[in-house]
């Protein structure tokens, strides 16, 4: 594996640690390239990463690689002062992979079905931010007659992610899981909602159905925003596709999360 493309924040930092490894990968035989390349490396936060899935179009056949010159960089694998380490990594294969698996995401309407892929989450919400009403199935089985602000459907690796933030579980990268978490959900005598998150099995599907006054949705797809009219069906499911993602050797889930979240 020597072909390596580079994606690099357009930020002072990022671009001068990229410049640095770009040498020091030249000087082990590595072939920067932009196209056909074998790995992909982020320099950034973990925005940079989200970015480089994206625009790599989800690539099950590359390695993806974060280096972080950002903040928090829980995506991020590899830390500034672990470049060395990381190149010599690479040149002698002394790493391990782990696959991520990845949302596949329908929304239909009378006029289309736009089918995308998320790495991080979905989130559901009324166009014009009011209270949706959004009938939640899992597997064809109704879970909740849903109102509130909004739902929020994190995959594995997104659960540290937006899912975080709202009080959603933190969920083992490698168990490729959806998890629903509601967004300041109504709790009265006239509505009843789940308050909790739920987690949902691969190979499971969920849907989402608008009601009542809820036609026209505000969906956001791992940040971006795209406003739909009319929605019939938000369908979301794992089912086998995945990433594959560059660990040390010695990564482990729960020290990161020590790491990043609590020292």
């Amino acid at each position: 594996m020597k072909k390596v493309k580079l994606f690099v924040n357009n930020n002072e930092k990022s671009l001068e640690v990229a410049k640095t490894i770009k040498e020091k990968l030249e000087k082990k035989n590595f072939k920067i390239v932009e196209e056909d390349y074998e790995i992909a490396i982020a320099i950034g936060g973990d925005g940079s990463f989200l970015r480089m899935v994206k625009e790599t179009a989800f690539n099950e056949e590359c390695i993806y690689v974060g280096i972080n010159a950002g903040t928090l960089g829980f995506a991020q694998e590899i830390n500034l002062d672990e470049i060395n380490e990381f190149i010599k990594s690479l040149e002698q294969g002394n790493y391990k992979i782990e696959e991520i698996g990845i949302a596949e995401i329908e929304i239909k309407t009378p006029d289309s079905i736009s089918k995308q892929l998320a790495l991080n989450e979905i989130v559901i919400r009324d166009i014009d931010l009011n209270t949706v009403n959004l009938k939640l199935m899992v597997e064809k089985e109704l879970l909740e007659n849903y109102v509130g602000d909004g739902i929020l459907i994190s995959t594995s690796f997104g659960s540290t992610a937006y899912n975080l933030s709202f009080g959603g579980s933190i969920v083992y990268n490698t168990f490729h899981t959806l998890q629903i978490t509601p967004i300041a959900p109504l709790n009265n005598k006239s509505y009843r909602n789940l308050l909790n998150s739920v987690i949902i099995p691969s190979n499971k599907e969920i849907s989402a159905t608008p009601e009542n006054r809820t036609k026209d949705l505000l969906i956001t797809i791992d940040g971006d925003n795209n406003e739909y009219k009319n929605v019939e069906e938000v369908s979301v499911k794992i089912e086998g596709r995945t990433i594959k993602v560059f660990r040390k050797k010695e990564y482990n889930f729960i020290n990161k999360i020590n790491n990043k979240f609590l020292k």
